[in-house]
C-alpha cells in the first residue's frame, strides 16, 4: 500500500494544487498532511484536485482551528489536533506528528514501523533500528526553495521524496 505524505504547505495555493494533482495522478487514495496548512480555504483547493482520503494534523501555525475543522471536515477530510496520532495502516504501526518529539527514542522503542513528522522544512528519510523516520520536507518551498512531498510504500517501508 502506498500513501502520500506532505507537510508545511503554508497557504501556497500553486504548490498545494500541483502536489495534490501529482498524488491524484499516481492513484494514491490516502494522504497524510503533517501540519502548517494555515488557512481554512486550503481544504477547497485540495478537494478540487484530490479525490482520496486525507488525514490532516494541525501544526504550530494553524491558528484558526474552528474553521479549519469545519472546512476540512466539510470537504470529507479528517482533521486531528496538534498532538501525535497513532494509527495502524496497511498492517503497519504509524505515528504522525507535526513537531519532532523524541523521534530517535520512538524509533528505538520498536513500537512503530513508521514515524512521520514535519515542522522543520527539511527532508529526513532514514531508518533507525527497523523504524522508518520520514519528514517529507516543505511543500511550500519558502525556506529551502524546494517543494517536496513523499510517497511512502508501507509494504517495503521505503519512501521516495518527490520534488515538484
Amino acid at each position: 500500500m502506498k500513501v502520500a505524505v506532505i507537510s508545511d504547505t503554508h497557504d501556497n495555493k500553486t504548490a498545494i494544487k500541483e502536489a495534490f494533482r501529482i498524488i491524484e495522478s499516481k492513484g494514491i487514495k490516502l494522504t497524510f498532511h503533517l501540519g502548517d496548512i494555515v488557512s481554512p480555504f486550503v481544504a477547497d483547493f485540495i478537494r478540487e484536485v484530490y479525490s482520496g482520503r486525507l488525514i490532516v494534523l494541525l501544526g504550530n501555525n494553524d491558528g484558526e482551528k474552528f474553521f479549519l475543522k469545519k472546512k476540512f471536515e466539510g470537504n470529507g477530510f479528517e482533521l486531528r489536533e496538534l498532538k501525535p496520532v497513532k494509527l495502524e495502516i496497511g498492517g503497519r504501526r504509524v505515528i504522525l506528528m507535526h513537531e519532532p518529539i523524541e523521534v530517535e527514542s520512538l524509533a528505538r522503542s520498536g513500537d512503530f514501523d513508521v514515524i512521520l513528522y514535519g515542522h522543520l522544512h527539511r527532508v529526513d528519510n532514514r531508518t533507525v533500528e527497523n523504524t522508518l523516520i520520514l519528514n517529507p520536507g516543505e511543500a511550500c518551498g519558502y525556506l529551502t526553495d524546494r517543494r517536496t512531498f513523499a510517497i511512502l510504500d508501507l509494504e517495503n517501508l521505503r519512501a521516495e521524496v518527490m520534488e515538484f
